[in-house]
């Protein structure tokens, strides 16, 4: 009985420290972002990229928590589509990660919002959010994709993301508009 008070001890001492672990973690974490959104030019303003880089990252965890997500996202994308939950896509997290950062009125950053046609095992497609310097176009911005790692923010440099080849989000649109006219019965 006194190993297993002493195992239960050992364990709860690495439970907790895992717990302050992530946390030091994630501010170290929001900072790397900060400085790499400060990087984008001198024309940044410092207080807005730590606000985007804080929002980013808090608030792709309380998508999480909102959408109830539980488990890796492609199962969790099974449920949204099997009405199990209601959102949790990918294009739910970069329309809600759009519409949050833009509330913020940034002066020296702009929000673009990206797809990734199917490259992938899943052949789906894949949405986010990428922020820019203003004036900037999406590809010398950072990807913000909290849905990938189930609500943990993964970021960016949009052309060093080497898991999804990222393209504006209209370009996408109007060729998919295209080919799907192009099918239609003459």
């Amino acid at each position: 009985m006194t190993k297993f008070r002493a195992l239960l001890a050992i364990l709860a001492v690495l439970f907790i420290a895992a717990c302050t672990d992530t946390q030091a973690v994630s501010q170290k974490d929001v900072t790397a972002l900060a400085q790499q959104l400060r990087a984008l030019g001198p024309e940044v303003d410092p207080a807005e990229a730590q606000r985007a880089a804080e929002i980013s990252y808090s608030y792709g965890r309380q998508l999480a928590r909102e959408y109830n997500v539980t488990s890796n996202p492609i199962i969790h994308n099974a449920k949204v589509l099997n009405g199990f939950r209601e959102r949790g896509l990918c294009v739910h997290y970069a329309q809600d990660m759009q519409k949050r950062l833009n509330q913020e009125n940034f002066r020296t950053l702009v929000i673009h919002r990206a797809i990734a046609t199917p490259d992938n095992i899943w052949r789906i497609d894949h949405s986010t959010a990428v922020i820019s310097r203003r004036g900037d176009n999406m590809y010398e911005g950072v990807v913000l994709d909290p849905w990938r790692n189930a609500g943990e923010l993964f970021w960016s440099p949009t052309r060093a993301d080497t898991v999804y080849n990222w393209r504006p989000q209209r370009e996408v649109l109007e060729e998919k508009a295209a080919e799907k006219l192009a099918r239609q019965p003459s």
